[in-house]
C-alpha cells in the first residue's frame, strides 16, 4: 500500500487556493441557510448594543479619525469603511451574546461579518458575494482557533482577535478579487497584526469589545496591501516565527487543521448561537443551576454551599481573579463570573440582559449566594470540544443535589433551531427598534444571497 503524498504547500497557500476557487455554488444550501441565521443573530445584537454606553464612546473615538459614507449596523452614523468595520465589530460583540465556534473558542461572526460588509460595499458586490465571503471568513477563523486546541485562552490571547484577523483578511480578499498568490500574501501580512490580550479580565476593561472590530480592520488593510503587491510570509502559520510558534510556543497545537477537509467540512455549521448574554464558558452552569432550582424547588435561603466543577483553562476566564468574580464590579465583570451567574439563576430562575443592570449587580441576595459558590477542577470536562459544567448544591437540611451539562446548549450537538434564532433576534431588536424596523432587517438578512447590491443590505441594517 503506497503512502499518501505529502502536501508541501504552505498552509496559507492551501487556504488561498481553496478560497480563490470557491464560488457560491460550492457551498451547500443548508450551510448558506445557517449562515444567514448567524448573520441575523449578529445584526440583532448590534442593534441591541446601541442601548448601552460603549457604542457611543467608540463612535466618538472613530469620528475623531475622520468621516465617510459607509452605513453602520443599528445606527444612523456614517464612517470610512474600515472605521465602520471597527464599530460594527464592537456592536456585534459588545454584549458578549454573539455566536461562538465551540472547538475554536472563537466568536467567528463578530470579525468576519464587519469585514465582509465593508469590503463588499466598497467594491460594489452583491449580497451573494457578501454571504460567500462571510462564510469563507468564518471558515478560516474557526480553523485557526481549532488548530490552537484551546491554548490561546490558556496563555492569555483572545482567539477572536487572533483568528479573526486572518478570517477577515480572507473575506476582504475574496471580495476584492484577489488571486491565490495575493490571498496567500494577505494572510502573511495580517499575521503581523493578529493579537488581542485577555488582561481585561483583571479589571473589567472594555478592550475585548474592540477585538473583533480591530481584527476586521486589520483584515481589510492586509487584503488591500496584498492587492497592491505587498508581500507577506507564506509560512505565516507553521513557520519558525509563524503564528503557532510565537503565540503558542511549546503547546500541543495542530496547524494542519487549518487546511484539512476544506470544502468538505464546513465549520460555520458547527458554530453555536448563545442562549445567554454571558461568557460561553458559563452557559452549562446556568442551565444546570436552572434545572436544579426547578426540579427541587430550591430557594436561595436553603442553599448552604454550591460546588462548581470546571476545566482549568475556562476557569481562568470565569473564576479569576477571585475578588472580581464573587463581587462583580460592573456588567462586563458579571458576564465573566461563574459565581455571579450561578447565584443569579438560583435566585431568579433566569439570566437575561436585565440581570446585568446596576440594580441586579447590587442585589444583596445574589451577592450573598455568590459567596457560597466554590470552584474546583473538573477532570471529566469535555473542554475544548464542549464547555461542560457540573453543579452540586448542598442544602441547609443536609441534602445534596447535582447535575452535569457535559455538552453546553447551543453546541452543534445541541444547536438552537433557526426558529429559536429568529426569536432571539426579535427579542434583541425589541430593546431599541419598532416592529417595522425589525421586519425590514429580518427580510434583508434572510434574503441574502441574491443580486441585490451589498450596499442596499448595509443600508437596510442601519438605523433609518
Amino acid at each position: 500500500m503506497s503512502e499518501q503524498p505529502v502536501d508541501e504547500r504552505p498552509l496559507a497557500r492551501r487556504v488561498a487556493e481553496f478560497v480563490a476557487a470557491t464560488g457560491p455554488g460550492a457551498v451547500p444550501e443548508e450551510v448558506l441557510g445557517r449562515a444567514r441565521h448567524l448573520v441575523l443573530d449578529a445584526v440583532g445584537l448590534a442593534f441591541a448594543s446601541t442601548a448601552y454606553p460603549f457604542p457611543a464612546v467608540a463612535r466618538e473615538a472613530l469620528g475623531a479619525l475622520g468621516s465617510g459614507d459607509h452605513p453602520v449596523l443599528g445606527m444612523k452614523d456614517r464612517l470610512e469603511p474600515r472605521d465602520a468595520a471597527v464599530l460594527n465589530g464592537v456592536l456585534v460583540h459588545g454584549l458578549d451574546f454573539d455566536d461562538t465556534h465551540i472547538g475554536a473558542v472563537t466568536h467567528v461572526s463578530a470579525a468576519a461579518l464587519p469585514a465582509a460588509i465593508s469590503a463588499a460595499t466598497v467594491v460594489g458586490a452583491t449580497t451573494r458575494d457578501l454571504l460567500l465571503a462571510y462564510v469563507l471568513g468564518v471558515e478560516v477563523s474557526a480553523r485557526i482557533g481549532l488548530a490552537g486546541a484551546g491554548a490561546f485562552h490558556d496563555i492569555g490571547w483572545h482567539p477572536t482577535a487572533v483568528a479573526g484577523a486572518f478570517g477577515s483578511a480572507v473575506a476582504a480578499g475574496k471580495l476584492a478579487g484577489l488571486d491565490a498568490g495575493q490571498l496567500t500574501m494577505a494572510q502573511g501580512v495580517v499575521g503581523s497584526m493578529a493579537g488581542g490580550l485577555l488582561e481585561f479580565l483583571e479589571d473589567g476593561a472594555w478592550t475585548k469589545r474592540l477585538h473583533p472590530g480591530w481584527a476586521a480592520l486589520c483584515g481589510l488593510t492586509a487584503a488591500t496591501f496584498a492587492r497592491t503587491g505587498w508581500t507577506g510570509p507564506a509560512a505565516v502559520y507553521e513557520g519558525r516565527f509563524g503564528l503557532f510558534n510565537t503565540h503558542l510556543p511549546g503547546r500541543d497545537t495542530h496547524p494542519e487543521l487549518i487546511a484539512t477537509d476544506l470544502g468538505t467540512t464546513w465549520e460555520i455549521a458547527r458554530t453555536a448561537v448563545k442562549p445567554y448574554p454571558i461568557c460561553h464558558f458559563n452557559h452549562a452552569f446556568a442551565d444546570a443551576a436552572k434545572l436544579l432550582r426547578e426540579e427541587h424547588g430550591i430557594r436561595p435561603e436553603q442553599v448552604a454551599t454550591v460546588r462548581c466543577a470546571i476545566h482549568p483553562t475556562p476557569g481562568k476566564v470565569v473564576c479569576e481573579p477571585a475578588a472580581a468574580k464573587w463581587a462583580p464590579r460592573d456588567e462586563y465583570d458579571a458576564k465573566f463570573s461563574l459565581p455571579y451567574v450561578v447565584a443569579t439563576v438560583l435566585t431568579t430562575g433566569r439570566f437575561t440582559l436585565t440581570e446585568l443592570d446596576d440594580r441586579s449587580l447590587a442585589d444583596p441576595a445574589v451577592l450573598d449566594l455568590a459567596r457560597r459558590v466554590q470552584v474546583v477542577d473538573d477532570p471529566d470536562s469535555a473542554f475544548p470540544r464542549a464547555y461542560s459544567g457540573f453543579v452540586e448544591i448542598e442544602l441547609t437540611d443536609g441534602r445534596r443535589v447535582s447535575h452535569r451539562e457535559q455538552v453546553n446548549r447551543g453546541h452543534d450537538e445541541r444547536p438552537l433551531t433557526d426558529a429559536e434564532i429568529v426569536a432571539k433576534f426579535r427579542e434583541s431588536m425589541s430593546v431599541v427598534a419598532d416592529e417595522a424596523t425589525t421586519d425590514r432587517v429580518e427580510r434583508a438578512v434572510l434574503s441574502m444571497g441574491d443580486d441585490r447590491p451589498a450596499r442596499d443590505f448595509a443600508e437596510a441594517c442601519s438605523a433609518s
